[in-house]
């Protein structure tokens, strides 16, 4: 191959296997873990450069590492961003991302359905240092466009949301925001990047918990922030990271790598199932209300067929008899567990008023949309007949 020809551009299910690999002098086929906190130079010299940017290096696993660069670049190169930096949580990559752009005086416009952390950075923490900002339906471009003011530096949304599983158009709400000179964070958890891709809808940043479905297994906490624009992560996001060390461990950056790589697989069958088991849970009698991307009833339909490639892994609904009866279907099914995590290889259920929402007021929560009755329900990978019958067995005893 010529040294001037381009790297050819591999698919995405190749990315997730091969994107961003660093091999050592052994020739390992499995990413190696670097279990150190330094690094050492040859003189004093190289150490100088290092820590000059004259050479590009690693200096401390604070803030740079291979096992952590590789799983930056894996991601990196799946979401199509300039530049990607991991975090040790989902919730350290939201408040990273806004937090390093911000000042006191700024304005941040962000949609009101978030996950609960996400709202309290946004209402409670950001204003602590002079940070404002406004609440939106996320679903109301017009809403949008009136709540920018002169120091609006940031919107921020998540879509689908945290439970309700709106859907907002991320490319009018990117418009609005660049004509406000602001840039658009988009939380892109529950579409996964299978399914949905902010950055080539016009979103500047991007942020996962890679808690969820990129580990997918349950087994550690991590998170990353990824950026069309190079002058972000120079100006904003590297010093801060560097700073105040919210550091992602190699170890956690090796299994997240390993996720990495049956990622696809995993999703597409969830949200096969998921399809399936949104049907069946629709068409019964003590099922209220249910909202799931990948139908034609989804409040918000005509937005997921231009922007997502397939509906979600995560399915909400609402039964009949309020809390009561909710409680009564969680603690009756028996493949499908009880936990407020999402994306796991196992089937999960919870209910967000008394779990990742509890701390709203119940007028909050009402506000947007998540009743007493509802649940929120993340399809795994086991059989979906078995799924199936177990949700139907447990909605019998609403």
């Amino acid at each position: 191959m010529s040294e001037n020809k381009a790297p050819r551009r591999r698919r995405p299910a190749t990315e997730l296997v091969h994107g961003g690999s660093l091999r050592s002098q052994f020739g390992e086929m499995s990413e190696a873990i670097f279990l150190t906190q330094g690094f050492a130079y040859e003189t004093a010299e190289a150490a100088e450069a290092r820590f000059n940017g004259e050479d590009p290096g690693f200096i401390y696993s604070r803030f740079s590492n291979p096992t952590v660069f590789m799983f930056e670049e894996r991601m990196r190169l799946l979401e199509g961003a300039v530049a990607a930096r991991a975090t040790a949580s989902g919730m350290a990559a939201v408040t990273a991302a806004l937090v390093s752009m911000l000042k006191a005086g700024d304005h941040v416009v962000a949609a009101k359905a978030l996950f609960s952390s996400c709202l309290y950075v946004v209402e409670e923490l950001l204003p602590r240092f002079g940070v404002t900002s406004t609440l939106v339906d996320g679903t109301d471009l017009n809403q949008w466009r009136d709540a920018v003011k002169p120091n609006t530096k940031a919107f921020f949304l998540e879509s689908p949301t945290n439970p309700t599983l709106e859907v907002i158009d991320i490319a009018e709400v990117a418009k609005i925001a660049h004509e406000a000179g602001a840039r658009l964070v988009v939380d892109n958890v529950f579409a996964t990047p299978i399914w949905q891709s902010p950055i080539a809808l016009g979103a500047d940043i991007v942020v996962y918990s890679a808690t969820k479905h990129i580990d997918g297994q349950g087994r550690v906490l991590g998170g990353i922030i990824l950026s069309a624009d190079q002058s972000y992560i120079d100006d904003h996001l590297h010093n801060f990271l560097r700073q105040t060390g919210p550091s992602l461990s190699p170890f956690n950056a090796w299994v997240l790598l390993k996720g990495l790589e049956t990622m696809e697989v995993r999703v597409q069958r969830q949200t096969s199932s998921a399809a399936r088991i949104a049907d069946v849970i629709a068409a019964h009698p003590k099922v209220s209300k249910l909202i799931y991307p990948g139908r034609a009833d989804h409040p918000q339909a005509d937005i997921v067929k231009k922007q997502m490639r397939a509906g979600s892994t995560l399915i909400a609904f609402e039964v009949d008899g309020g809390k009561e009866a909710a409680f009564r279907v969680a603690s009756a099914l028996e493949i499908v567990k009880i936990s407020n995590n999402l994306g796991d290889a196992k089937s999960l259920i919870t209910h967000p008023s008394t779990t990742t929402h509890q701390r709203l007021s119940e007028e909050a929560r009402l506000g947007y949309g998540i009743t007493q009755g509802m649940l929120r329900l993340s399809i795994g990978l086991e059989d979906p007949e078995d799924l199936v019958e177990d949700i139907s067995l447990a909605l019998d005893q609403a």
